[in-house]
């Protein structure tokens, strides 16, 4: 993988294990186009894993064009984050156990209406493997410092 950018590896690693947000996943439609789409991640051994339902169109997508970009940013500033590239693979096996893991990463009571919808169809989900090839940082934290509005 190729870093570009302010951050280390490991604060890339950092950000990633740390960033409780959506990642963002720019694919290929069937038409060609750009297509986007927020979804729960994890980073582990140098992948980011997200899950999804096999039916969904993203799955489609994935299947007939694995190349992808994505970003992991807030929208508050002070504005930090990583944007990359890379390629998707789907690994339903581990669609269930990455879906169970997501929900704990995101504080998602087990109990709750949203993860028992999920939950009832765990058997459907497709994880998707996430090889960035490369990744670029930016933090604008000291530039921003006098810029920033009283809290």
């Amino acid at each position: 993988m190729k870093l570009q950018g302010c951050w280390s590896g490991n604060e890339v690693a950092a950000h990633l294990d740390d960033s409780i947000i959506p990642l963002r996943l720019a694919v290929h439609d069937s038409t060609g186009s750009p297509w986007i789409v927020s979804l729960w991640f994890l980073y582990e051994d140098g992948a980011i894993w997200c899950a999804t339902n096999a039916g969904a169109k993203l799955v489609s997508y994935i299947k007939e064009q694995s190349q992808c970009g994505f970003e992991v940013a807030g929208d508050l500033p002070p504005y930090k984050g990583i944007r990359g590239k890379g390629s998707t693979t789907l690994v339903p096996e581990r669609g269930g156990e990455i879906l169970v893991r997501l929900l704990k990463r995101y504080g998602i009571e087990s109990d709750s209406m949203l993860a028992r919808s999920l939950l009832s169809k765990i058997d459907e989900e497709v994880a998707i493997r996430i090889t960035p090839g490369r990744i670029t940082s930016w933090d604008f934290t000291t530039r921003m410092t006098d810029a920033l509005p009283a809290r």
